[in-house]
């Protein structure tokens, strides 16, 4: 039965390659049928012509005119098949045509008979003699003709070849899809990746082990099948797999996970087997799987539809990194964003040895970043890398390219010679939040967008467990009519309580100013993704982290495995935060309500201040009035 299957797709191709080839001769056995142009026949002896282009004017006219001497000229055109005079007239600029007998016997008789070149003579009309062009009508049936045989022969030539592709395709189906490269020529090295020192180090052995694998062999030591590469999108692993086949100058095969996944059961795991099949061809060799996720899902929990197919593909890898027969010297490094989602089989030693975690830079991560994107800009003489690293807290690699990149474009845009400080501004706040959109019109909505972001500000610079003012904004940019930021003033650590309600407080503080300055009944909807980010806050203290009367106790409310009693007092406990939030925020914003005024007035005339301008004007104000400049309000709640 499977050597039937096997044979017939040759048999079916010949027999479609001789039906061709049938066509073919018929096609050029009847061309001449079908192509030919009638076949012009011979004219009989011909009469007297009268007129060409005008039926009045004959050769008895044409001596008339020459005795009357109207004509110049009289030129005699001599073809194969006719015979011609073309007359021209004095003082005109037309010709008009005689035609003549085809036998030059009977032409001459003519002549004798009518005294035709004595008239001309008389009238002192010249005769000159001119042969017909070639007639080309039969080479041109002939190149006409050829033409349609080859269109004929290419468009054969096209169905005989399609018809040998889809053989070979459907032999190849399960053949991988890797690009493949002997050498690895990624123009990437360790030197031009920055900001993960620590995932470089771990790697930095993988690229020991191709190059130098007795020096481990010889302790006993195996080389490690695969290398997980785990981290938020853009901090880099793709970037760090290049590296690693760049240093390590071995075969590299690359692809992505969502390549071997096909509609057809069991395409995908012919598709390992013969990715494999090649690495251990290659061996020592690199096999870099992106977004491996796609193939590498838990089984059987549905995540991901179900595949069977997919579960197929996934046994099949399994099988190949570590089942009866070895790999040895084929290394597979995966990256993913998603290593929750991940097979516990696929992470389990033997298979993916190491787990690399690549995280986000800290300062000096960043500013190393920026050095190295810094080459190919032309930055201002002067200007400082290390602070805008320390204003990108958060910023992924990915990040900081694309925040360079619009500063260059800014740059082209205002037509300067050099990136400046202002450029990067620009770019930071446009990565950060959006393009900038038009400003908004003078008016209550205006002043209403202000006292909103001033009340956020106000509360972010009078709490003093909240991280720093870096601007505010009523400016739309994205989807947001106003802005404001705040700067983390660390890089990692775990915030407490008191943050986490000063973070509430916070957010709140835009809509309790407009309840304070305009009343509830003319608040609008512009607090609504402070809101929800709040409620976040609250039922992340309450459900998570143990920061209210429940105790210490976490509960998962995304699979709610609680009851409902408990689910009715984790409202009752987020609530009770937010209120008092709400409570002690609007006492803050009521006791500052004269500077507040004042804070919007300077708002709505500049439209933007950066944070040092406003804690400037803050402190000027409780110096002047007395205030106290650190009030405890965000110290822990009582709920």
């Amino acid at each position: 039965m499977n050597h039937s299957s096997s044979v017939r797709p040759s048999a079916s191709s010949s027999t479609r390659r001789r039906s061709a080839w049938r066509i073919l001769t018929a096609l050029i056995l009847t061309q001449g049928v079908w192509t030919a142009t009638p076949a012009l026949a011979k004219p009989e002896v011909a009469k007297p012509v009268k007129v060409v282009k005008e039926k009045e004017y004959g050769y008895s006219q044409m001596l008339e005119d020459v005795d009357s001497g109207k004509v110049s000229k009289i030129v005699d055109v001599t073809g194969e098949t006719k015979r011609t005079l073309k007359v021209s007239f004095k003082g005109k600029a037309i010709t008009k045509d005689v035609l003549m007998f085809d036998s030059l016997e009977s032409n001459r008789q003519l002549y004798e008979k009518t005294n035709f070149f004595k008239r001309l003579a008389t009238a002192n009309v010249s005769l000159e003699s001119q042969p017909r062009a070639a007639d080309n009508s039969g080479l041109q049936s002939l190149l006409f003709q050829l033409g349609l045989l080859v269109l004929a022969l290419f468009a054969l030539s096209a169905i005989i070849k399609r018809s040998a592709n889809a053989s070979g395709q459907a032999m190849n189906f399960g053949k991988s899809r890797a690009r493949f490269q002997m050498q690895a020529k990624t123009g990437v090295m360790f030197d031009d990746v920055a900001g993960v020192n620590e995932a470089k180090e771990e790697l930095a052995e993988v690229v020991t082990f191709l190059q130098q694998p007795e020096k481990f062999t010889a302790l006993g030591a195996k080389i490690p099948r695969g290398v997980l590469l785990v981290g938020s999108p853009g901090t880099g692993k793709t970037l760090m797999a290049k590296a690693i086949a760049g240093e390590a100058g071995v075969p590299f095969f690359s692809i992505s996970g969502s390549e071997f996944v096909e509609m057809f059961v069991g395409v995908g795991a012919s598709r390992v087997r013969d990715l494999f099949k090649k690495a251990k061809e290659n061996a020592p060799c690199l096999i870099f799987i992106d977004e491996i996720d796609a193939v590498g899902r838990q089984r059987g929990v549905g995540i991901g539809g179900g595949n069977d197919e997919r579960e197929q593909t996934l046994n099949q890898l399994l099988t190949e990194m570590d089942g009866f027969e070895g790999n040895l010297g084929v290394i597979v490094i995966a990256a993913t964003n998603r290593p929750d989602v991940l097979d516990a089989a696929l992470l389990r030693p033997g298979r993916f040895d190491r787990q690399v975690t690549v995280d986000l830079p800290d300062y000096k991560g960043r500013l190393s970043i920026l050095e190295v994107h810094a080459r190919t800009k032309k930055i201002q003489e002067g200007l400082s890398l290390e602070s805008v690293a320390r204003r990108t807290i958060g910023f992924s690699g990915a990040d900081l390219a694309n925040m360079l990149n619009e500063a260059a474009i800014f740059t082209a845009r205002r037509r300067k010679e050099a990136i400046t400080i202002h450029e990067i501004d620009d770019a930071i706040d446009r990565v950060q939040a959006g393009m900038e959109g038009k400003a908004i019109i003078d008016g209550k909505f205006k002043r209403q967008t202000a006292y909103h972001e001033i009340g956020h500000a106000l509360l972010i610079t009078l709490l003093p467990e909240h991280d720093p003012l870096h601007k505010v904004t009523v400016i739309p940019r994205g989807r947001a009519i106003g802005l404001t930021w705040s700067t983390p003033s660390e890089e990692f650590g775990l915030e407490n309580r008191t943050k986490l309600l000063s973070r509430i407080m916070v957010n709140l503080g835009g809509r309790i100013a407009e309840e304070i300055v305009f009343g509830e009944t003319e608040v609008d909807s512009g607090a609504d993704s402070d809101i929800q980010q709040l409620t976040r806050i609250a039922r992340f203290m309450v459900s998570q982290v143990g920061m209210s009367k429940l105790g210490l106790v976490a509960m998962n409310t995304d699979d709610k495995d609680y009851s409902e009693d408990i689910a009715a007092q984790i409202d009752r406990e987020m609530r009770a935060i937010v209120k008092k939030c709400h409570q002690q925020a609007t006492e803050i914003l009521a006791d500052y309500r004269p500077l507040m005024d004042l804070l919007v007035d300077v708002l709505i005339d500049k439209e933007t201040i950066d944070g040092e301008e406003f804690r400037e004007l803050v402190d000027k104000y409780i110096a002047e009035n007395g205030k106290t400049p650190r009030p405890k309000a965000a110290e822990p709640v009582a709920v």
